[in-house]
Formats: C-alpha cells, structure tokens, sequence
C-alpha cells in the first residue's frame, strides 16, 4: 500500500509542484507590493509567475488529456469487441469494459474485490484467453476506479450495488441479445455476485464465486487471529504490537482500512511467500499504468482502496451467507485455492454443504491463495470454459 501511494505522488508532482510555486509566488507578490506599490512591477516578477501559470496549465492539460485518451486495446478479430465505456445505471454514470474475440459469444460479467477494488486490467493480463469464448465485461463498481464519483461515498450501500449490478446486467443482455450471462465474483465480488443471483435468479446461467466470501465479520476476527499467531511465531514482534493496539475487529470509524490492512496485508505476505503458491499475486505497479486508467484514474484508485472500503465494509460485518442465501435458483461453482488465509476455507466448505442449488461444485487450485485467477490462470480460464461447456 505504501509503495501504492509513492507511485501516485509521484504521478502527481508536476500538479502539485506547479500549485505550489504558484501559490507560493502569488504570496511572495503580495508581501513585496502589498500597499500602494504597482503587482507586476518588475519584469522578473512577472516572468516568473507567467513561467509558473505555463507549467500549471501544462500539468492540468496532461492530466485531461490521458482521462480522454484512456482506452482498452483492441482486439485483432473482424468480429471481436473490445470498448471502455461510461454507461448510465439507476442515473449514475459508471464505467465498464468489453471485450471479446467474438460479439456472439456468451456475456461474462467479472465482479471485483474490494469494496472499492479496481481490476480493469489485472484481467485483462490474467483472463485474455476467456475472450476467446466469452464477452468480458468488467464493471468498475460505484465508488472505484473509474467509478469513484459515481455517487457520494456517505450514500453508499450494498443495496446500491445490487440495484447498480442488476441494472447493468439488464442492459447487456438486451445489447447482446441474449437471455442470461455468466456471472464470476472474486473476493468482495463473490458476495455481491451472491446477492445479485438471489434477487434475480433468471437473468443467469450459473455463478462463480472465487476467494469465497461468506460470513464478513467472523472472517475479520479468523483473519486477524491467525495473523497473531503467525506474527508471534515468527517473532514479528512490531506486527504483534501494532494488531493488539488495534483490538480485535470488527472495527469502525476512520480507521477501518488502516486497521484490517495490518493483519489482511501480513496474510497476503505470507501466501505471496508460500512456495505452494504458484506467483505472488497482483501486479499492482503493471495494473496502474495500464492504458485504461487516466491519472486521476489512478488516483482514485487508490481513494476506493482506502475510503470506500472503509466506509462500505462495516456495513457488511453481519452479513453470513449461510443463514440468508442458503437457497439459490443457479447452479453455484466454488474455484478455491488450497492455501487461501484470507477467506476461510473453513466458512466456503461450511456454506457449501448448507447451499441448497440445482447444481452445485467446489473446483480446488492446489497451487492458489485467494485469488486463483491470478495464481493459476491457464487452470482458471480452463474451468471456467468447462462449467459453460457443461451448461450447453
């Protein structure tokens, strides 16, 4: 997160230098001619202030320009489709992204993590080869990314998204002209993806949840449990420290990123040095400097992390799949990695032998944490493709 947060400021210093000196200038001029001496009395003066204006106007040019020209690469197939696209859902605009080899393909529509999360190109690079068979849509949610000023953050609920969701499900398959899609949550994803199936259960073919999301505030006390235990053990003693500062969560207020980020940060280290798993995870450095993303793309990437998570995720600690969304009308598939320590196994095997579905599976990655799409993507795509081959 912190190397995150360098990389942003870093985007934005020429804006803020330029700012700055001018500020700077203008406050200079004004206690140097303030009375009744003439602003601008010399040339060096004004020189400088005009050098300063140039550099602002240039720094704020170069920031609309790479929000205009943010794009998605296209696709080399003469029926293929491949758009970055603002759309309109319950009167908030809100972006999407489409691509495909073939426009008569199936609708996949990819539900990120978070809340808050953006990965318009993390699947991009991991996911390219279900553009071969699907039309990959990738929603950038309320309050992320692209997304981050859809609504105001104190408006913000799980209720918008599945209303948000369900809106834009309509509209793509209208587009496509198909009756259902599929839908593929990963992480925060996969609950969302939970809610949105069991309040319109006939507009999909089937669900995929990955990085299993199900009961919001046991898993924060598992998670933050096993991260003392292993900060103790491996005698990291400044992470033992700083999670009995924090308390046990669930946490609220201002600081329920920084909090959750102690104990979801140091897990995320140890299955990035598991050599079970396959690769570390994200790229979050290649994701930022895709094409889709301007510079205040970028920037608000990073607000979503921070604060629409911390102001989202509260309102989910009593959610618990297990006891409102036991039944579902679609068939349900479970891509688990054997080594997730952030969403308990336990709490996905659990809910899994309660759900009652019409068809129901769990495909295990034995070479996954939390996010198998990215650990093991040929294996991921692979499953993917089966569970809708087996639909046909």
């Amino acid at each position: 997160m912190l190397v995150l947060g360098v990389f942003i400021i870093s985007v934005l210093v020429l804006v803020l230098f330029s700012v700055g000196l001018l500020i700077k200038g203008v406050l200079y001029l004004f206690n140097r001619f303030r009375g009744r001496q003439v602003l601008f009395a010399t040339k060096g003066v004004r020189r400088s202030l005009l050098g300063m204006l140039i550099v602002l106007v240039l720094g704020i040019v170069l920031i609309m320009f790479t929000q205009l020209t943010a794009s998605t690469p296209k696709i080399a197939k003469e029926n293929s489709i491949a758009e970055l696209r603002k759309v309109e859902l319950n009167g908030r605009k809100e972006w999407i992204s489409i691509r495909g080899e073939d426009r008569s393909k199936p609708v996949l529509l990819f539900l990120a993590g978070g809340p808050g999360g953006s990965q318009l190109a993390a699947t991009r690079y991991e996911l390219a080869k279900l553009e071969k068979d699907f039309i990959v849509v990738n929603w950038e949610q309320p309050g992320s990314g692209k997304s981050y000023s859809a609504i105001p953050r104190k408006k913000l609920a799980p209720e918008i998204y599945v209303e948000d969701g369900t809106a834009l499900v309509r509209s793509l398959l209208k587009e496509f002209k198909q009756e259902k899609l599929y839908l593929l949550g990963e992480s925060w994803g996969s609950a969302l993806g939970i809610f949105m199936v069991k309040e319109q259960p006939g507009l999909y073919h089937t669900f995929i949840g990955t990085g299993q999301m199900v009961a919001f505030e046991e898993t924060e006390k598992i998670d933050y449990a096993l991260a003392m235990k292993l900060a103790k053990e491996n005698g990291d003693q400044k992470v033992v420290d700083t999670l009995r500062k924090n308390g046990e969560p669930p946490y609220h207020g201002n600081s329920v990123t920084t909090k959750s980020a102690t104990y979801l940060n140091y897990l995320s280290q140890k299955m990035a040095g598991n050599p079970e798993i396959q690769n570390g995870g994200f790229q979050t450095m290649r994701d930022l400097a895709a094409k889709e993303y301007g510079i205040l793309d970028k920037v608000n990437y990073l607000r979503g992390i921070l604060q629409t998570f911390n102001h989202v995720y509260p309102q989910l600690y009593n959610v618990d799949l297990r006891k409102e969304y036991s039944t579902l009308d679609v068939p349900v598939y479970f891509l688990l990695g054997k080594h997730d320590i952030n969403a308990p196994l336990s709490l996905t095997e659990d809910y899994y032998q309660k759900l009652d579905a019409p068809n129901k599976e769990i495909i295990w990655f034995e070479h996954s944490g939390h996010n198998p799409w990215i650990n093991e993507p040929e294996r991921f795509v692979e499953a993917v493709q089966q569970i809708a081959e087996n639909k046909k």
